[in-house]
């Protein structure tokens, strides 16, 4: 339930000054338009699994119209997605130069917008939506921008009936004076300056933190509250427990545009799965740190998050990763477009053949997997003096190949369970073998993938490697 809006991205060339003023040019070249507010809200959550629903407002013109189709294109419910005749849609409409081919940049914003008060028959209308909808819910999330949906009448009746059902509630709160109307709310994540405006005190020192923390809950008597702290994480307050200090991990931050909307999503996602408070913030986290290295607001995958959540906790090093865990990234990079190339072999003494079969194999796609024999697999294969270097030092040579983007150790002869796993989009092998030797090619072949056969060096192999070793 919330502000829905059309950001819309103005790109261009700023490369000079008008001749009347010294006012940047801006040479447009493109213009983008992405859902915001509360319906980028609906897109975070699409994108980590959720099945949604909008309850809000657009207006009957063309922006409203690009917004809804964009919505519904992305499979968010808008049944109770309203058109107001009288209140135009929502729109930011941002100015983005580009200047000495360096990284764009936001030069100016125009908004258009109606934040009046709604009229009793529309309030009625979203009221009823909203009921309606709360029945068949798991999470409740309430996106507040102030521009004249969540009325403290709206707020009050979404939550009432909300906890009538049993239902959580999760608002991310507006910049007000009074943060009444979100009262009894589940939980509720003000940033640092959303909370000092709403309780009048400052939250300069962790002491100050935690006392406008407390007097925002006993205000509200909501069940948590996650207060966050920009660089400095997010602190969760709940109900009868302590503050906790959750960290989140140094990023590069290009913008942070959406982030809010993300913490929101992603709280929302979490709770939806039955998460605990900390294990959720510690998610949204993740989620929101990936936001802000983005330009704009971006719809952060779930295969996305669930790596960044492994990667900030110290579960992943290097390239090396599970089964499991490599079907996340490689998830991740399918739903972004990209190629997946899959290869193997046992890799004992990687030698200039390898590097450039390998280099070859990525050339092939966006994405290179590389599946490699375990010890007790290359023995099996090549006798017992095999493998001359056991398999974590293999993987800690592979790793730092540039052409390789994971590396994932198999026990078993073949990696056929491995490439029916990850399913990738082309096979690479060497021309040693034909096509129809090539293990795994009817499953890949079956999904529209394809078998790819690499020439290779001649007089490079490892056989002859060891066989020139031990001669001398």
């Amino acid at each position: 339930v919330g502000d829905l809006m059309l950001d819309q991205l103005v790109y261009g060339d700023a490369e000079r000054l008008t001749a009347d003023a010294p006012v940047p040019v801006l040479h447009v070249r493109r213009t983008d338009q992405r859902p915001g507010g509360a319906s980028n809200v609906c897109l975070n959550l699409v994108a980590l699994g959720a099945a949604v629903s909008i309850v809000g407002l657009v207006g009957d013109d063309a922006e409203g119209h690009t917004l809804r189709n964009k919505l519904q294109a992305a499979g968010v419910d808008c049944a109770a997605l309203l058109t107001h005749p009288d209140r135009p849609t929502t729109v930011k409409r941002n100015l983005i130069g580009l200047a000495q081919h360096r990284h764009p940049q936001k030069m100016f914003r125009l908004d258009v917008e109606d934040d009046s008060e709604l009229d009793d028959q529309t309030l009625d209308r979203l009221r009823a939506a909203a009921a309606d909808l709360i029945a068949h819910a798991d999470v409740v999330a309430i996106e507040d921008y102030d521009k004249g949906v969540c009325t403290e009448a709206l707020c009050r009746s979404v939550i009432d009936a909300a906890h009538a059902a049993g239902k959580p509630v999760i608002v991310d709160p507006a910049a007000r004076a009074d943060f009444s109307r979100y009262a009894r709310c589940t939980a509720i994540t003000p940033n640092r300056s959303e909370a000092e405006k709403a309780t009048g005190l400052r939250a300069g020192s962790p002491e100050q933190v935690d006392q406008l923390a407390q007097t925002l809950r006993d205000a509200l008597d909501c069940d948590a509250l996650v207060l966050t702290l920009d660089r400095d994480g997010a602190l969760l307050l709940q109900r009868d427990h302590q503050p906790n200090r959750i960290p989140t991990v140094a990023r590069d931050v290009y913008d942070v545009t959406g982030a809010g909307d993300m913490v929101l999503a992603a709280l929302a996602a979490a709770v939806a799965n039955a998460m605990d408070w900390t294990d959720a913030v510690r998610f949204a986290n993740a989620a929101a740190g990936l936001e802000v290295q983005v330009f704009g607001v971006q719809p952060m995958p779930f295969e996305r998050v669930y790596h960044a959540v492994l990667k900030d906790a110290g579960v992943l090093l290097g390239k090396r990763r599970t089964p499991e865990q490599a079907l996340i990234e490689v998830a991740a990079a399918k739903r972004e477009g990209k190629n997946v190339v899959f290869t193997n072999g046992c890799f004992d003494i990687v030698h200039a053949g390898h590097i450039a079969m390998l280099r070859a194999a990525r050339k092939l796609g966006d994405f290179l997997v590389l599946g490699v024999n375990s010890d007790d697999s290359v023995r099996r294969l090549k006798g017992p003096e095999r493998p001359v270097h056991n398999q974590d030092d293999r993987v800690e040579v592979l790793s730092e190949l540039e052409s390789v983007d994971l590396v994932v150790v198999f026990d078993e002869d073949t990696p056929i369970n491995l490439i029916e796993k990850l399913a990738p989009d082309v096979l690479a092998k060497g021309a040693d073998y034909t096509a129809d030797q090539v293990v795994g090619r009817e499953i890949v072949e079956a999904r529209g993938g394809r078998v790819e056969l690499i020439p290779l060096l001649e007089g490079r192999s490892t056989t002859g490697v060891i066989q020139r070793v031990r001669g001398a």
